[in-house]
């Protein structure tokens, strides 16, 4: 019998099936094995979270948050005005020392998170070319195709080069393609590519010139190994604060290794910042109020300074381990991490049973191991290439993010996957 036509339609037939992001996949693939969280057998490479535990030098971590009577009200969906103020401060000690145009509480808007953030940002783009890095952030392919008031446009990234991309080629991107916009993560997840000094100059002049915004993800700016810069920012090299096109994303989740408190921020003109909040008015409603009261003071310049320099040391001795034993299983490097994380690793030199970031991912689980396949940072938003085969089929992502015994550990159980597939 056919059902009426005036009969509601079954919940799921008016839902689209949403994939899930790189991270989701292994986590959920690892869980059907037994993956917990807090479970020290397992070693998680995959998931883009940093040791939240002390460090040598580190300001001490927090422990605990005092809640004012007035934050159980709903917060400013903007952020709170004080640590929209400490950002803005932040910024100008750390980039803008001495420049004309300075940053103030208008140029900031707080975000729960790095994702929330830059969607806020998609959804405020108007009728334009989105440019977009080919590999990127995983998470960018659903940001980009969910909002469809813009187009997005890949660029493709050379692996044979080290993922180096000019200013002239930049250029000819923008005034080819007509892009309005482009959006990249700097240092790149999952590359790790950085573009710094007067490079990144060049690129914000570029930006200024042609009017092409570009939206900068510096959530690993504190992350940066190359010429032993530590800290990187395209706030150093606007002119004007409100009219250089110019957004940047960042927040304690990587740089301050508090992911857990959901606090990010958007950095840039005070116009893009009001379309911003009003995006997030209806995508979001703001950030929790407790927890960016308790964030203003990790903010001042010498406890973020002496946290960077910490990262810096623990993480870049990290780097090196995870470097030197992935090399001893095979494992190949189109570029050394500049910045981030993570090592982007090439299998196609390992046995053939593990020269695919599938195989190798799956081979890897068996172990307790969790890694990402590079597949997922091919990003293609809309899937409009049409199911054919990514150029990264050969590429895995490995965290550092984790402590030295769990990188250890993990390093003597995958020689021990690459020997038996050997």
């Amino acid at each position: 019998m056919s059902s009426s036509p005036d009969a509601p339609m079954p919940p799921q037939s008016a839902f689209r099936t949403v994939p899930r992001t790189g991270v989701i996949y292994v986590t959920t693939e690892a869980s059907k094995r037994g993956y917990r969280q807090d479970d020290p057998d397992w070693c998680n490479l995959g998931q883009g979270q940093p040791e939240t535990g002390a460090l040598p030098g580190a300001p001490p971590r927090v422990t605990h948050v005092e809640i004012d009577p007035a934050d159980q009200e709903y917060s400013p969906v903007a952020g709170l005005w004080e640590l929209r103020e400490a950002v803005a401060g932040l910024y100008n000690r750390l980039y803008r020392r001495g420049l004309p145009s300075q940053y103030s509480a208008e140029n900031v808007a707080i975000g729960g998170g790095g994702r929330v953030s830059i969607m806020r940002a998609c959804a405020a783009v108007g009728a334009l070319h989105m440019g977009h890095f080919l590999p990127d952030y995983t998470a960018y392919e659903e940001l980009l195709d969910v909002f469809r008031r813009f187009t997005p446009i890949p660029i493709l990234l050379d692996p044979e080069t080290g993922y180096d991309f000019s200013v002239r080629q930049l250029r000819r991107e923008v005034m080819g393609r007509g892009l309005g916009a482009l959006l990249l993560s700097n240092p790149c997840n999952p590359t790790g590519k950085v573009i710094a000094g007067e490079e990144l100059r060049a690129w914000v002049s570029l930006g200024r010139e042609l009017d092409c915004a570009l939206l900068v993800d510096e959530f690993y700016s504190h992350y940066v190994w190359k010429d032993g810069l530590g800290l990187s920012s395209a706030a150093a090299f606007v002119d004007d604060v409100d009219r250089d096109p110019v957004v940047i994303f960042d927040g304690l989740t990587k740089n301050w290794r508090y992911p857990g408190w959901r606090i990010c921020w958007t950095v840039g003109p005070k116009a893009v910042i009001q379309a911003l909040s009003s995006a997030g008015s209806f995508l979001d409603g703001g950030a929790s109020r407790p927890m960016q009261r308790a964030a203003v003071d990790l903010l001042d310049e010498a406890p973020t300074r002496a946290e960077s320099a910490a990262i810096h040391e623990v993480f870049h001795a990290k780097r090196q381990m995870m470097l030197q034993g992935l090399r001893r299983l095979g494992v190949r490097f189109d570029l050394e991490p500049e910045g981030t994380f993570y090592c982007w690793g090439d299998l196609s030199g390992l046995p053939p049973s593990l020269r695919t970031g599938e195989q190798f991912f799956q081979a890897a689980l068996e172990q307790k191991i969790i890694t990402v396949p590079g597949s997922f940072f091919d990003v293609d938003p809309g899937k409009r290439r049409g199911g054919r085969g990514s150029r990264f089929g050969q590429h895995v992502r490995f965290s550092f993010g984790p402590s030295a015994d769990v990188l250890e550990k993990a390093l003597d159980r995958l020689a021990d996957v690459v020997a038996r597939a050997t």
